[in-house]
């Protein structure tokens, strides 16, 4: 296998990232079509939860509805861009690891287990996991409701670390067991399938306060958060890296393109949108940057 070199993976990029852009941010007029690519990837299958699926950015697309999948999302970029004619895009926002094997239910329709999607002749394999397993949603609602409180001291991170043990860094470490039997999975279902294991994009500032009061986190609790998802990252990578499959960092690419940052520079939305996204969820901007890190990780023939 030969991963893409940088000047082939961005020869390829170009035309997606332009077209992807005329479809969220250009009028009709201003969309110009984009040169088809070669394929280099036949069969992609993509699975994970809404940091995949891309909930809210136009158009959404796909069954069951209440999976809020985007056509922009970074799958369908990374699909259009290796000229996979075989695409499935099963990925599904509120997914955990349990919804890969067992049917998972939405508002709008269930989503059959996305691991089903595979087969032998599969090529390639995305996977964004685990955020909603250690309670993503959850965390941040909890975290916006108490933060606020005490804007100079920490009253999120004094939660989940009351009575002596992280509950977060505890639930990271459960997590990590249902990583792995997912990735062993993806090996006896698609035995020859290049497996990319995608990492979370930063979402608050990589140093720093943060920007209370415009995002409610103290400066204590945006130190905290960022830890926590730098350790979701650290297991996944470890995970990745034991299974034998490809971790991909989102979280760098997205430093300076944070949360705090100015509509046109953010590439990951606050809890009130100025884009077409879901709160703290990428944009399309930010599905852009996601897709050319798996493209930089791609392997092929």
């Amino acid at each position: 296998m030969t991963r893409f070199s940088p000047a082939r993976m961005a020869s390829l990029f170009v035309p997606a990232t332009a077209l992807a852009l005329g479809a969220v941010l250009a009028t009709p007029a201003a969309a110009a079509p984009a040169e088809k690519a070669p394929a280099l990837l036949t069969s992609y299958v993509a699975l994970g939860d809404s940091y995949a699926a891309g909930p809210l950015i136009p158009l959404q697309t796909g069954l069951p509805p209440g999976c809020l999948r985007s056509s922009r999302n970074y799958p369908a970029l990374v699909a259009d861009t290796a000229g996979a004619s075989d695409f499935r895009d099963v990925s599904c926002s509120g997914a955990t690891t349990e919804d890969l094997f067992a049917p998972q239910r939405t508002a709008l329709g269930t989503n059959p287990p996305q691991l089903d999607a595979l087969s032998a002749d599969t090529e390639g394999v995305t996977l964004s996991i685990g955020g909603n397993d250690i309670g993503f949603a959850a965390i941040i609602g909890e975290c916006a409701s108490r933060s606020p409180r005490q804007p100079g001291g920490a009253a999120c991170r004094d939660f989940y670390t009351a009575g002596g043990e992280d509950q977060l860094l505890a639930r990271i470490e459960e997590t990590a067991p249902k990583i792995e039997a997912a990735l062993a999975e993806i090996e006896n279902r698609s035995p020859d399938a290049d497996v990319l294991l995608v990492g979370y994009p930063a979402i608050l500032p990589d140093s720093g306060p943060g920007c209370f009061p415009l995002i409610p986190f103290s400066p204590g609790d945006v130190e905290y958060l960022r830890e926590i998802e730098k350790a979701l990252n650290a297991m996944l990578a470890e995970e990745a890296e034991e299974a034998g499959v490809t971790y991909v960092d989102t979280y760098t690419p997205f430093i300076g393109h944070d949360i705090c940052t100015l509509p046109g520079t953010k590439w990951i939305e606050g809890l009130v949108p100025t884009a077409p996204a879901a709160p703290v969820h990428p944009n399309a901007l930010g599905m852009l940057a996601m897709a050319q890190a798996v493209l930089g990780e791609l392997t092929i023939p």
